[in-house]
């Protein structure tokens, strides 16, 4: 039976949203094929969740536990770390040193596509439509009226690393502008101000098997708040996301073949979801999300219900993908 090291946690405003798929995760893996242990990623602490809520610690020299006196070590990890360490790369690199496979994209690829500024200049170089948009880092001086009178009202304030909405604000006055900063930068060192585009919202997920691409059906995200927030994201009632969604064949071929492109093109392996906005000028990128949602209530999860893959095989597909 292979050992799988299902890792969560993490650094950033997600590590409880991590905890829960990586719970996910290991309740619909295939318990005859997969012997899985939650590894939870803390900052100074790295040990394995039990079920019973016991804390083992990890050795970070070889990546292994001890469990009743018995060495574990594992034949693979299951990145679910939403946010810092493992959707930046920063821990894959670990990985690779320690030649243990893992499921996402590699940690090229994931440092790139974690940052949305750096992102969105890619995915532009490569033939995508982007909102316009301004970059700041910390310290920097910022000029209120400038980024107004070139990106207009309303626009949106981001962090450029983070994710889950955390840190987002949509700026509609003159007034909300000086908040919107301070949250952003409470989030990240670096924030993106981003023009607002009206228009219908798109999730596109793409999955790698065995070296062959899958477009799952697509989503729109009907949020109920000013936006698909963190808030509208993770609260039961705070948006409708329509599986498929209602598109003219046309549309939806430019959606799936812009992801498909995007997927190629940012080297992107095993999981990866496509954010767009959709209106009568086109179709414009958002951003790609490298560990995307996994419990049930998830975009890419209900999208691979739609085609017939339910969880424990969906979760299967991207191990079958590195496990020889």
């Amino acid at each position: 039976m292979r050992k799988i090291a299902i890792i969560c946690g993490g650094y950033s405003g997600e590590y409880e949203i991590s905890i829960n798929s990586a719970k996910v995760v290991k309740k619909n893996l295939d318990s005859t094929v997969y012997d899985s242990y939650v590894i939870v990623i803390k900052k100074g602490e790295w040990y394995c969740l039990t079920d019973d809520d016991k804390h083992i610690p990890v050795d970070k020299n070889d990546f292994s536990i001890n469990i009743d006196g018995n060495k574990i070590t594992f034949d693979a990890v299951f990145n679910a770390v939403h946010g810092i360490p493992g959707e930046n790369g920063e821990i894959l690199g670990y990985f690779e040193m320690l030649n243990i496979p893992y499921t996402s994209s590699n940690f090229t690829t994931c440092a790139l596509t974690f940052n949305k500024d750096l992102t969105k200049h890619l995915a532009a170089a490569h033939g995508a439509t982007v909102s316009p948009s301004i970059t700041i880092n910390k310290g920097d001086i910022i000029d209120k009226n400038e980024i107004i009178e070139e990106l207009g009202l309303p626009l949106f304030v981001k962090p450029t690393c983070n994710g889950s909405s955390v840190g987002v604000s949509k700026v509609n006055t003159e007034e909300d502008f000086d908040k919107a900063v301070e949250t952003a930068f409470n989030a990240g060192s670096q924030i993106m101000f981003e023009k607002f585009v009206k228009g219908r919202e798109l999730a596109c997920s793409v999955i790698e098997h065995k070296g062959k691409m899958m477009v799952l059906p697509l989503t729109e995200i009907v949020s109920k708040n000013e936006f698909f927030d963190y808030e509208a994201k993770y609260t039961s009632g705070k948006s409708d996301e329509i599986t498929p969604a209602a598109l003219d064949e046309l549309e939806e071929i430019e959606v799936k073949a812009t992801s498909a492109m995007l997927y190629e093109r940012f080297g992107c392996k095993g999981f990866a979801r496509f954010d767009y906005i959709l209106n009568e000028e086109g179709l414009f990128f958002i951003e790609v999300n490298i560990v995307p949602g996994m419990s049930e209530a998830s975009i890419m999860p209900k999208q691979a219900a739609e085609m017939g893959i339910p969880l424990s095989r969906l979760f299967g597909m991207t191990l079958e993908n590195i496990l020889n």
